[in-house]
């Protein structure tokens, strides 16, 4: 498992999340929102066809990526729908420090019975939220 690309043992009747498509309108603008706003690494980018685009970005310290596409019919949602992805972080108040300090406007952290969370939203409205969960390291 390397840092830049960390992957989980596939184990027999194991299902492993591993990437999550986020509908977006415009795949140059949202891969800089994830890549230099959220600190995401950009995996892969490319164009396999004609008219075919795929941007795939890993979260720092995480096994599971997204993708940012054009052109793939299985992946076709309406721009902005998708709901309630989750960051979890260490601290919550330094990770939401961050982002803010990079120009994204996330929300003051709530307490949500002892798990924290701060939601903002993607440039087309694809919601995200840091999350704390103090008990869990």
């Amino acid at each position: 498992m390397s840092e830049k690309n960390p992957t989980a043992e596939v184990r027999p009747g194991s299902f492993l999340l591993e990437l999550v498509m986020v509908p977006v309108s415009d795949v140059d603008k949202s891969k800089a929102f994830y890549a230099d706003q959220l600190g995401f690494t950009v995996d892969v980018d490319v164009t396999p066809a004609e008219g075919v685009r795929i941007v795939q970005l890993t979260p720092p310290g995480s096994y599971a990526s997204i993708t940012l596409s054009t052109g793939i019919a299985q992946a076709d949602m309406p721009v902005g729908s998708l709901r309630g992805l989750h960051l979890v972080v260490a601290d919550i108040e330094a990770a939401r420090e961050e982002l803010v300090g990079r120009g994204v406007d996330v929300a003051p952290v709530e307490d949500m019975g002892g798990v924290f969370y701060a939601w903002f939203a993607d440039p087309d409205g694809n919601t995200w939220t840091l999350q704390h969960m103090p008990w869990r390291k």
